[in-house]
């Protein structure tokens, strides 16, 4: 489905949905545990009705409503089985590790995006603690076949993306022995403290370095029955922070936890450098930008926060001078290649971009024109144009918007909702 958008000023307030990141990695925990968890407050996406199959699919027993999954585990899981993770990465690579600390043998598959993502560093790792694995089709890229259990040892990993150490953190408990791993490499560290948050309200025992370059899980661990509350994910709040910053608007972001380890809250720092207001009270927080004053350009490293790569970029465009999208490479790597993608949409925009193989570079002027672009199947570029068109200088007509499925279906309702055109309807 393709949309057309029309530059809108925008006011009020928005609440964002809950964590994709942290519901998953709920979910998972819950189907190893011994007795039934409660997750409230979820993300129903399509990411994380992937990863809710799967664990139907291993045998757990759910109770969905609205604002909570009771989530029952299996006794046991199949002694063989093919699990379709559809375009969720985080399932795919958080699952298959920890189905390698079982002898269940699973083959792990997914839709065409999905297929392109490696797993080689992943899979290798598996592989050096004891499981068996097997590529199906294309060495080092799904579909592939993993059986454990895992015995333990000594690793290095080069973690290109943080998915494949939260994997193995999350299987290395569940070790009969300690895993020890050096991490010579490691992007996207927001996510690994999120995932070793878990392991520490888990009871488990883990000890690593400050820059997180040695792990340390002493195994023989289990995980247990729990009822927590999912965040807001401060990734799909990002969309509207910056909404509010291209539109010289004020706009009011709920239900977002200031404490809790989402990286993405950086986008809210590097707003505050380029000229924005910033102001929290309970899990509200407003982003403002006065309109006598202009978004200033500048270098930001995005290292830890490659998810918000795609709207920084529009944010860029309309900012003065040019602004550095740093040390990402693995933005290359996502549901597309984001710095290719985003070069090309803001070049139909009439933007001046240039795309280095780690960085994105934005000419600002501060503005774009109208056009059509790509939504390439990937929720956040989708996103992140459907932005851009808020304070474009003509109409903006995104070609397939399906994708925003993945973590955040309501995306348009919600944008709808805070526009002030939408408001004197």
């Amino acid at each position: 489905m393709d949309i057309t958008l029309t530059p809108s000023a925008i006011q009020g307030s928005v609440q964002v949905p809950a964590s994709k990141s942290q519901t998953i990695r709920a979910l998972l925990i819950a189907l190893f545990a011994s007795q039934s968890s409660t997750v409230r407050h979820p993300l129903y996406s399509s990411d994380t009705r992937s990863a809710l199959e799967a664990c139907v699919a291993l045998g757990a027993i759910l109770e969905e409503s609205e604002q909570r999954i009771i989530l029952t585990p299996p006794s046991s899981f199949p002694r063989s089985i093919e699990i379709d993770c559809a375009n969720s990465g985080t399932t795919l690579y958080l699952l298959a590790a920890m189905i390698a600390a079982t002898d269940t043998r699973a083959t792990f598959t997914g839709d065409e995006q999905l297929k392109r993502r490696p797993v080689a560093p992943l899979v290798e790792t598996l592989a050096s603690l004891g499981a068996s694995v097997e590529y199906q089709e294309e060495t080092g890229y799904p579909p592939f076949t993993v059986q454990g259990p895992i015995t333990g040892g000594k690793v290095t990993m080069y973690c290109h993306t943080s998915q494949y150490l939260s994997g193995i953190l999350l299987s290395s408990v569940m070790s009969p022995s300690s895993v020890h791993i050096t991490v010579p490499l490691l992007n996207e560290i927001p996510y690994v403290r999120m995932t070793l948050a878990w392991l520490e309200k888990q009871g488990q025992a883990v000890s690593y370095t400050d820059t997180l370059d040695f792990i340390e899980v002493t195994g023989g661990g289990a995980y247990h029955a729990f009822d927590e509350k999912i965040a807001g994910d401060f990734s799909s709040a990002s969309f509207f922070f910056c909404a509010a910053a291209i539109t010289h608007s004020t706009l009011t972001i709920e239900g977002l936890d200031r404490n809790d380890p989402q990286g993405d809250k950086e986008v809210l720092v590097i707003l505050e450098k380029m000229g924005c207001s910033i102001t929290w009270k309970d899990d509200c927080v407003t982003v403002s930008l006065d309109p006598e004053r202009n978004l200033k350009g500048g270098t930001f490293d995005l290292n830890a926060i490659p998810d918000a790569l795609p709207v920084l970029a529009v944010t860029a465009a309309f900012a003065e001078g040019t602004t550095v999208l740093a040390n990402v490479p693995q933005a290359r790597i996502k549901e597309t290649d984001r710095i290719a993608t985003m070069r090309a949409n803001l070049e139909v925009l009439g933007v001046e971009v240039e795309e280095r193989e780690d960085a994105l570079i934005v000419h600002g002027r501060g503005r774009v024109h109208g056009g059509t672009v790509q939504g390439y199947d990937d929720h956040r570029i989708i996103m992140a144009m459907a932005i851009a068109s808020l304070a474009a200088q003509g109409d903006v007509t995104i070609q397939g918007i399906d994708a925003v499925e993945v973590t955040f279906p309501t995306f348009f309702t919600l944008l709808a909702s805070i526009t002030k055109e939408n408001e004197n309807d």
